[in-house]
């Protein structure tokens, strides 16, 4: 089995709006692999962020894929605007959806890889007969809708069994995890299985954006030492 490659993705819901194209240029010259672009209803979760019109803001700015985090209800409907307005990865709750496998299928017919999101007291049962669309796992180790909350580590097993999952698929899948990630547990979190870093304020919040992700890649690989 091939090593692992690690990925961070910065929130961009962690970002100062006021300068969001600066924010947006900084974090990928500190190092991001990604930007995370969470888009949240006030109906599915209790907030409400952005949507397709600033996605196709940011995207001239974007030399890295835009992961897009669908936080809405109904899904299938805002699926092809995010698409039209840059998305490289489209990620959606399965609470969200009438029929998962058809908005996996939606999201792969516009050209974006698709994810499936698990909330901390969802169940990794929702993959049982759609692995072969998806794309990205992303583990919630946070319950969604606001920023800079802790870590939930009961997580970790589900990570550990999302990692089982795929690699008795035998397929290239990413498994992503967003909520509460910073330099301190992003160790024991790749050692669960995740490979891919959603992280807000522990990068957005510091003064030197390049520093905060080279000690999360500095911890990412003392952990691969580890393993």
């Amino acid at each position: 089995m091939k090593p692992r490659e690690f990925r961070i993705a910065p929130s961009l819901l962690s970002a100062d709006f006021a300068r969001l194209g600066d924010e947006v240029r900084e974090v990928i010259a500190a190092g991001a692999d990604l930007l995370h672009f969470d888009v949240m209803d006030n109906h599915y979760v209790p907030n409400l962020t952005v949507g397709p019109l600033v996605c196709a803001a940011i995207e001239p700015f974007a030399t890295v894929p835009i992961d897009v985090h669908l936080m809405v209800k109904p899904v299938d409907r805002i699926v092809p605007d995010f698409a039209k307005a840059g998305a490289s990865i489209i990620s959606f709750h399965p609470e969200a959806s009438e029929h998962v496998d058809r908005t996996l299928s939606l999201i792969r017919d516009h050209g974006c890889k698709a994810g499936l999101v698990f909330n901390p007291a969802t169940p990794l049962v929702h993959l049982d007969h759609v692995m072969d669309k998806v794309d990205v796992i992303l583990i919630m180790s946070v319950n969604p809708g606001f920023g800079g909350q802790s870590f939930i580590r009961s997580a970790l097993p589900k990570l550990a069994e999302a990692r089982r999952r795929i690699e008795a698929s035998g397929r290239d899948i990413w498994l992503e995890v967003d909520g509460g990630v910073k330099a301190d547990n992003i160790g024991e979190i790749a050692r669960a299985g995740a490979d891919t870093f959603v992280a807000g304020s522990a990068i957005f919040n510091e003064k030197d954006r390049g520093a905060a992700i080279a000690r999360m890649r500095t911890e990412l690989a003392r952990a691969t030492m580890a393993a």
